[in-house]
């Protein structure tokens, strides 16, 4: 049994996202794993042209490793529930995609994007059932 199958990485476009997914493109080639890329979009943000070209980035970084890779983007707020914290709907989107591994970008980053990730990856770090790690 390989101990990774899947591994999730939440990212907001930004360069330490990047670096975040060359660190799951790591992970999962180590272990013959896939790769699963959130964009965590801000409270009423929907998806852009950015979106899509970053999401083309993550295709290339694991292309060049050859690791298995699929994107998804999500609200960093639920429109249901208004506690709903961006960490938990990237808990929930973990749990949904059978993710056993995680990776959140955590250093501090400056301008609107950053509120939600960092929020993200504190959340993450604190909740996960699964192992996370942290760059």
């Amino acid at each position: 049994m390989k101990p990774f199958d899947l591994v999730l990485v939440a990212v907001d476009g930004s360069e330490e996202s990047t670096r975040a997914v060359e660190y799951a493109v790591g992970v999962a080639d180590a272990y013959g794993a896939a790769v699963h890329v959130v964009y965590v979009l801000p409270e009423g943000a929907t998806a852009t042209t950015e979106t899509e070209e970053y999401a083309d980035t993550a295709e290339e970084i694991a292309a060049d490793a050859g690791v298995p890779i699929d994107t998804e983007t999500v609200s960093g707020f639920s429109t249901d529930r208004l506690s709903q914290h961006p960490g938990s709907v990237v808990l929930d989107t973990a749990e949904d995609a059978g993710a056993d591994f995680l990776v959140v970008p955590r250093e501090p980053q400056t301008g609107s994007r950053a509120a939600v990730l960092e929020k993200t990856a504190e959340y993450v770090l604190r909740y996960a059932s699964q192992p996370v790690l942290s760059v």
